[in-house]
């Protein structure tokens, strides 16, 4: 990790923002979701959220506290465009409001266009299931790129298009809660497309800065050696990772999972016009990566991709996902076999129960949890590995999608029923390596 390494937390619109029915915003495809049955946990939903709309320079001050280089953040895009084709300057000017005053305490922004909030009137006019779909995006896109550009350090497309397509559209844990796997195929293609159309579009702009596109990323391990679970390890793989890593890096999908897809869906893949996959790999400056735990897999013929979760011996965290940040260099070595370009983990972090005591969170898992991921990505740098950045999930408590309010990832207590922001003892914990590191780097 050289002196330029950025260090940054992380929040993403619809999760912190809060203020669904002020300025000019209409609904997205989560207000909409929350609202069925079942969906999210007791019926909660990102109305109110974090109050981030209204306090973000009270959140800005505590980033400043905190010493971190960077605040990565998403844009609303129901803010900016309320209805097709119609601007809002008034959503854009939230957004210029908060590169202001992260200019004024020192602060480097990171854009997000795409977080998953889908206007509602995208998604009535076929969301992404719609290849037009893709050209609302870039109009969304380039507005954005032409308010905002001149004090955005780093753009990214899209977060997680695998979580925004089978996550959404194929397991329905997420907006808009689909379960259909041909769906699912759609809704990636058009979102790789659209980033791809959304590169192409910056570069004509002449757009300072670098763009690139993050990806949730998980190293894979068969329960066994065996052939079956590890035909398991390969479908997860091709599933998670290579199925969004291939198209941008190789301008290909791959051949194994086009024809195990095709299998289960009867699919043609008639969506996939000539030139789609030159589109999509279109050069990029960097990758994100969000990086959480491993895929611990065995085989399972019933399963419709053949693979299913193994059962692990690791700690696991409320999310009830491995702790294991010895994984990562494994990850990066994967990636590296893709690309050279520089890498940021733009999110990383975990959930647990955390308890309010006297005014302060003591949580000291959270605290193990952190230090060793920060330890591994200095040690994936002394291997040559070029992590140029890493992004701390979550600044602070929020909407925590399907879950509600009931997982809480921030560094930063909410007390959702008076909005206090309570610094925790990962705060410091991080605020402390940061100023240990650059330190020890400084003059170098």
């Amino acid at each position: 990790m050289e002196k330029s390494f950025v260090f940054g937390t992380a929040t993403a619109a619809y999760q912190v923002e809060g203020a669904a029915h002020e300025g000019g915003r209409t609904p997205c495809i989560w207000d909409t979701f929350a609202k069925q049955p079942g969906a999210v946990k007791d019926g909660e939903d990102g109305a109110v959220a974090c109050d981030h709309y209204h306090r973000y320079k009270e959140d800005i001050a505590l980033m400043k506290e905190l010493g971190t280089d960077s605040y990565r953040f998403s844009i609303a895009w129901p803010r900016i465009f309320p209805a097709k084709d119609h601007y809002n300057p008034e959503g854009m000017r939230f957004y210029k409001n908060v590169l202001a005053e992260l200019k004024k305490q020192g602060i480097k922004a990171a854009v997000t266009l795409y977080h998953w909030d889908l206007p509602q009137w995208a998604e009535e006019l076929g969301g992404w299931q719609n290849r037009a779909c893709a050209d609302w995006f870039v109009t969304f896109a380039a507005k954005c790129f032409e308010e905002l550009d001149a004090d955005v350090d780093m753009w990214i497309t899209h977060n997680e298009p695998w979580c925004a397509s089978f996550l959404s559209y194929f397991i329905g844990e997420h907006a808009p809660g689909h379960r259909n796997l041909a769906e699912a195929l759609v809704a990636a293609h058009h979102i790789l497309l659209s980033h791809g159309m959304a590169v192409r579009v910056y570069r004509a702009m002449h757009g300072a800065h670098p763009i690139g596109i993050t990806d949730n990323l998980s190293p894979v391990y068969a329960k066994t050696v065996g052939i079956a679970d590890s035909l398991a390890r390969v479908m997860q793989d091709g599933y998670q990772n290579r199925w969004f890593l291939d198209p941008v890096f190789k301008k290909r999908y791959p051949a194994d999972m086009l024809t195990l897809f095709a299998a289960r869906t009867a699919t043609d893949y008639a969506f996939v016009h000539e030139g789609d996959l030159e589109i999509i790999g279109e050069p990029i400056d960097f990758l994100g990566i969000n990086f959480y735990s491993r895929n611990y897999v065995r085989y399972d013929p019933a399963a419709l991709l053949l693979t299913g979760a193994a059962p692990s011996d690791k700690k696991q965290t409320d999310m009830g996902w491995d702790v294991c940040p010895e994984t990562l260099a494994d990850l990066l070595r994967q990636v590296r076999g893709y690309t050279a370009l520089p890498v940021y983990i733009t999110e990383n972090g975990s959930a647990w129960k955390d308890t309010l005591e006297d005014g302060a969170v003591h949580d000291v898992e959270r605290v193990d949890y952190l230090l060793r991921h920060l330890r591994a990505v200095e040690q994936c740098n002394a291997e040559g590995l070029d992590i140029a950045g890493y992004y701390c999930w979550s600044f602070m408590d929020n909407f925590e999608w399907a879950h509600g309010y009931s997982k809480r990832f921030g560094i930063v207590y909410l007390d959702y029923a008076t909005q206090a922001r309570i610094p925790k003892d990962s705060f410091y914990a991080y605020r402390d390596y940061i100023r240990a590191y650059k330190a020890a780097h400084a003059g170098r």
